[in-house]
Order: structure tokens, then sequence, then C-alpha cells
């Protein structure tokens, strides 16, 4: 069991790691203008459980393999720029219309938690970057290492949890402003393309 001192200190770096503006939450907070509040926590909670998958990884070793093996670690990022490629195309391809009226069909619950849960997972960094952090807090001192990397990870989930959540409900209250014009959802669907390229091309050329 981790001390509740070493609980709160991983907690709070946590938080402050999550804070920092990267891939995941832009692509949270685009995922939140376009379709709502609802849609942005849905997809806040498909990212972190992402992370319960790293820690997974991380506990078991199997991250180690993609912190060693070039190959492994090419074909994962690449299967995720190709993902956030899809994404654009669907983005781009969209038109403000689809978005204006409010009978329009949405995107589902189930694959909005998955463009989260994928999106995380394919990011083979985060499996390193888990694997290099989680670590510095577990202490055989404390009862056997797997369970504490899961409580870890469950801690990362909560961060996560709150400040994707704030982000989340910020840029869809925003966007609640915003897509009673067609012409601006239409906007809002270029724009997010062009981060859903940007993003794809940060992930390609990622070096470990």
């Amino acid at each position: 069991m981790i001390p509740i001192d070493v609980a709160l200190l991983f907690m709070g770096a946590a938080i402050a790691l999550a804070a920092v503006p990267g891939p995941d939450n832009i692509f949270v907070m685009t995922q939140s203008a376009l379709y709502g509040r609802v849609s942005g926590v849905i997809v806040t909670l498909g990212l972190a459980s992402g992370l319960i998958v790293h820690t997974t990884a991380a506990a078991l070793g199997v991250a180690v393999i993609f912190q060693t093996s070039q190959t492994a670690f090419a074909i994962l990022k690449y299967a995720g720029a190709a993902y956030l490629v899809y994404l654009a195309y669907q983005a781009f391809t969209a038109s403000g219309s689809k978005l204006n009226a409010e009978d329009a069909p949405r995107i589902p619950t189930r694959k909005l938690y998955l463009r989260g849960l994928i999106m995380n997972i394919a990011n083979p960094k985060v499996t390193i970057f888990i694997l290099a952090f989680l670590p510095q807090f577990v202490d055989p001192a404390n009862g056997p290492l797997i369970p504490q990397f899961y409580q870890l990870g469950a801690l990362m989930f909560l961060a996560t949890l709150i400040v994707f959540g704030g982000v989340a409900l910020a840029a869809g209250t925003l966007g609640a402003l915003l897509r009673g014009s067609a012409s601006v959802q239409l906007w809002l669907n270029r724009v997010s393309g062009m981060i859903f390229v940007a993003l794809a091309l940060k992930l390609a050329t990622a070096e470990r």
C-alpha cells in the first residue's frame, strides 16, 4: 500500500503534468467544442482508461519492448498517426449543417469513448513516460509492486478526469456559443481537421 504522503505527492505531480498542453488535452478541447461538454467528458473517460492499459504494460514489463524495440515503437506510432488522419478526414468532409440542427444525429457514446481510448493507447510515448514516471513512486518496502503500479495508475486516472474534464466543460461551453452558426461550425470542423493532421505529424515524427 502506498503511503498517503507519497500518494498526495504523486497526485499533485500527475495533475500538474496533465495540465501541461499536449495532444490529449487538445484532442479533448476540439471534440468538446464541436460536439458539446458531455461528448468531451466521454472522450476524457476514454483517454483516462487508456492510462490503465499503459499502467498494466508498465507493471508487467511490456513497456520495455516499446522502449527498446524501434520496430514496435514505429508500428504503434504510425497506427496512431493513421487514426488521427482518419479523424482529420472526417472533420474536413463534415458540413456545418450536420451540426446545426438540434435533431442532427450525434456521435454515439461508444464511438466517442473509443476515440479517446485509441488516441491514448496508440501513443507509445505515453507508455514509455509511465514506465519512467511511476517507478519513482514505487517502493518494495510498501508491499508487492504490481498493486502499487495500479494504485498509481488509478491516481493518474483521477488526475486526468479532473484536468481534462475541466477542459471539456470549458471548451464545451464556448462551443455551445458558436454552434448556432452553420458557417462557424464548418470553420470549427476545418480547424479540428488541421489540429488532427498536426497531431498525426507530431506522433509520426516522434522519437523515443
